[in-house]
């Protein structure tokens, strides 16, 4: 198993893991070609099994109106095969290593029982617009306290979240 940065050769192998992954939402795999035809900031990585990918995770700005306050994890994908095996986790632990991402404050919207592995800790400040009560939005060195809603790239309102 390998982690390399995404690049453009790999790209349609995860348009088909977030398909797999996602089998009933086209919304993931839309976002990441949305995001990638409109030439976003995208930090992305994927895990290598035998020369296919098995997991991507990707990170974006994040917005205080137009001032980048954070990057947003979304979407981390396991294919399901390889999933419950500790896949997801290697993964995404290797890119919160990465010195764009560790020093950087992290959001994710997801399982809080799952990223509280990794550090993140539930977010009073900012507030999500897919999470207005932010039951699932987490943070990872969030020293925010001001409360304001946070702000996605575009691509993400695009499709159905």
């Amino acid at each position: 198993m390998k982690i390399r940065k995404l690049n453009p050769e790999n790209q349609a192998k995860v348009t088909a893991l977030l398909q797999q992954v996602f089998p009933d939402s086209r919304y993931e795999g839309q976002l990441v070609d949305n995001l990638h035809k409109q030439n976003k900031v995208v930090h992305e990585w994927v895990c290598l099994h035998v020369n296919s990918v098995i997991a991507y995770v990707a990170f974006t700005n994040a917005y205080d109106g137009t001032a980048v306050c954070g990057l947003h994890l979304a979407p981390l994908a396991v294919k399901p095969e390889f999933q419950r095996q500790g896949v997801g986790s290697e993964l995404l632990r290797f890119a919160l290593r990465q010195e764009v991402i560790s020093s950087s404050t992290v959001f994710v919207l997801g399982n809080p029982k799952f990223y509280r592995r990794f550090g993140f800790v539930s977010c009073t400040a900012p507030i999500c617009p897919f999470d207005k009560k932010n039951t699932r939005f987490l943070g990872l060195r969030n020293v925010i306290s001001q409360p304001f809603v946070v702000g996605y790239e575009p691509e993400f309102s695009l499709g159905k979240r």
